[in-house]
């Protein structure tokens, strides 16, 4: 977006935006103060649990916006620290995909806004392994690719692999259905090479491992190092991931907080997300713009908006996570 697009009234306010490592531009925050005259500063979070824990505890004191999974923008919401959103000062609004507006966590987009999106599947090294088509291919693989799997550490992301495998929602919380997709798990755990969220994807590349669980996005990156590499979604389904972003209620500098998800929202600065980090994202406007070339190099980033909502979406399970946290322990501690 040029200077010039941004043009408006100088706010010239402080902002605090707390977002992932990497998860848009380097010069994103630089671009925006000199554009709109504001002194926004980004602080990093590693995990959305970690961003999370400082802002239950400050009640949102300290931050803007933030960067967070629709399950704890969903909680943000529940405790009363999200601001509800004003449409009229985020006129980029307008680019998103209609599906954007009616994701199950936030239909209309009262509380959150949608940054990044995509599925959860297998990521495989063609070359080695015959293509799966189950969850259980990774969960009970055969002699020859056991030890060569990995599966994501985070709970809800673990926990939807058993499932997905046993045809359950991936916000069950019914505890004897839970109880089995722990066995389940438990049981996958002894073929697992590693339980991993950031490297699966050099395990790859690398041969060590040859068929991993994982985020499309991250798949995309094995993809593009090597072109055996692919991804897929098992027959029992996918989760629908959802990145959002979230306008705290505590904010001391709405009026800065709004023109920056706006900004975001623009199709230019959006498509960064696309082209760099591999995600799609729900704005039409911006993959109007991405690269064919690169949809044809990473053919999930060209999946439609109306099939990832075919998918159930991840939701704020209550009372239920310290239950999820609990198996997730005990699986790991197996």
């Amino acid at each position: 977006m040029t200077l010039a697009a941004m043009a408006a009234p100088v706010l010239a306010e402080p902002l605090t935006v707390s977002n992932w490592d990497g998860y848009m531009a380097a010069d994103a925050i630089d671009t925006f103060n000199a554009a709109t005259g504001n002194e926004a500063e980004l602080v990093l979070h590693a995990t959305n649990e970690e961003i999370m824990g400082k802002l239950i505890a400050s009640k949102g004191a300290g931050y803007d916006v933030v960067f967070v999974s629709s399950p704890f923008a969903e909680v943000l919401h529940n405790l009363g620290l999200a601001e509800e959103l004003d449409h009229d000062k985020i006129p980029n609004i307008a680019n998103l995909y209609t599906e954007a507006t009616e994701l199950p966590h936030d239909p209309g987009n009262v509380f959150s806004l949608p940054y990044a999106w995509g599925t959860t599947g297998l990521c495989y090294r063609s070359d080695l392994v015959a293509e799966p088509t189950s969850w259980y291919d990774l969960l009970e693989p055969t002699e020859t690719v056991s030890g060569k799997t990995t599966m994501l550490a985070t709970d809800r992301w673990l926990l939807a692999a058993g499932q997905l495998a046993l045809g359950y929602s991936v916000n069950e919380t019914d505890p004897d259905k839970m109880a089995e997709v722990r066995d389940l798990l438990i049981k996958a755990k002894g073929t697992l090479l590693a339980y991993d969220d950031t490297t699966f994807y050099a395990k790859l590349v690398s041969g060590e491992a040859e068929l991993v669980q994982a985020w499309d996005g991250w798949c995309n990156y094995g993809i593009g190092e090597n072109a055996d590499i692919t991804y897929m979604i098992p027959t029992e389904g996918s989760d629908l991931w959802v990145d959002t972003m979230v306008i705290l209620k505590a904010s001391e500098h709405k009026d800065a907080a709004y023109a920056f998800v706006n900004y975001i929202l623009d199709a230019e600065n959006h498509r960064w997300a696309a082209e760099n980090i591999l995600y799609k994202v729900p704005n039409k406007a911006a993959m109007d713009g991405v690269d064919p070339a690169l949809i044809e190099t990473y053919p999930n980033m060209g999946m439609a908006p109306a099939d990832m909502l075919k998918f159930e979406q991840l939701r704020d399970v209550g009372a239920a996570q310290r239950d999820y946290s609990r198996l997730v322990s005990e699986i790991k501690a197996n």
